[in-house]
């Protein structure tokens, strides 16, 4: 695949030159990374579980409550039956 003399040395975000808009780039270690994290964010977080228990929470809960169901009930079979061995010696 031959490359074209006009797109020779230009990298992929540079293939087309844009005219008439303008961008803004900010260096990485001009930005803060964590700024409200704590003061905004925690208080986002508790915000949205409050919001979202009641829709999560009960299908776990019934999940929970039949699985338990299921391991006792697995328990109770595989016990041996007592009265089989009451006139073994």
């Amino acid at each position: 695949m031959r490359v074209t003399s006009s797109l020779l040395g230009a990298h992929f975000g540079n293939l087309a030159k844009v005219h008439g808009i303008v961008t803004y780039k900010l260096s990485p270690f001009e930005q803060r990374a964590f700024a409200g994290a704590i003061s905004k964010g925690l208080p986002n977080i508790f915000n949205r579980i409050r919001s979202n228990i009641f829709i999560v929470a009960p299908p776990f809960i019934v999940g929970y409550l039949i699985y338990d169901l299921i391991e006792r009930e697995h328990h109770h079979l595989s016990r041996k039956n007592p009265k089989d061995f009451e006139n073994e010696e």
